[in-house]
């Protein structure tokens, strides 16, 4: 049997990234809690075409991988840093990417890096909006870590590192439940009153 396959996303284009290690940590506990393969990218490993790339078509092979990645997991784990209250640009644009059907039913792991507390809500008002437009299932624990919250690159924060146990707990809950991108959930009928 194969093992379910998470990808994570951390929308950053710099190296060493509080982004990409608050990823890094979601899909190492995933990993703790449930067998999986787990890939992560970063936006530095696509490089500058991604920007200049109008179409799909357009993209270098780096990119067109990642997207495929993307498109084709079990599971996301997408994190961004914040810039001026959203997430970062390249990392919208990246998803802008993505076939709307794709990520339908995959579960996908919410988090945000930022330099204060005030950009928390970032996750909430523009990352599950986004993937809330791709049908996606995203879980109802998100995880924002600000600069302090690290501590030479690493989680350092009690409260963090305990969402973060909490998120991959969700995240590795619904791998069980889904084979390929069906999730196995019996229809649900809403009776509307009159």
């Amino acid at each position: 049997m194969t093992k379910p396959r998470i990808v994570g996303i951390a929308g950053s284009v710099r190296r060493p990234s509080k982004t990409r290690a608050l990823v890094q940590a979601l899909g190492a506990e995933a990993g703790r809690l449930k067998a999986v393969d787990l890939i992560v990218h970063d936006l530095a490993e696509i490089g500058p075409g991604l920007g200049a790339a109008l179409s799909r078509a357009q993209l270098m092979p780096d990119a067109r991988r990642v997207l495929r990645d993307i498109e084709t997991a079990d599971a996301l784990i997408v994190g961004t840093p914040v810039y001026k209250g959203s997430y970062a640009g390249l990392f919208k644009h990246l998803f802008d990417f993505v076939e709307p059907e794709a990520l339908r039913n995959v579960p996908v792991a919410l988090a945000a890096t930022g330099g204060g507390h005030r950009h928390a809500l970032v996750v909430e008002q523009h990352l599950r909006p986004l993937f809330g437009f791709f049908e996606a299932l995203t879980i109802p624990t998100a995880v924002y870590a600000a600069e302090s919250d690290f501590d030479a690159g690493a989680l350092a924060d009690a409260g963090v590192i305990e969402r973060v146990a909490t998120a991959a707990g969700q995240l590795s809950a619904l791998l069980g439940q889904r084979t390929g991108h069906a999730f196995n959930a019996a229809p649900v009928r809403l009776a509307l009153a009159r």
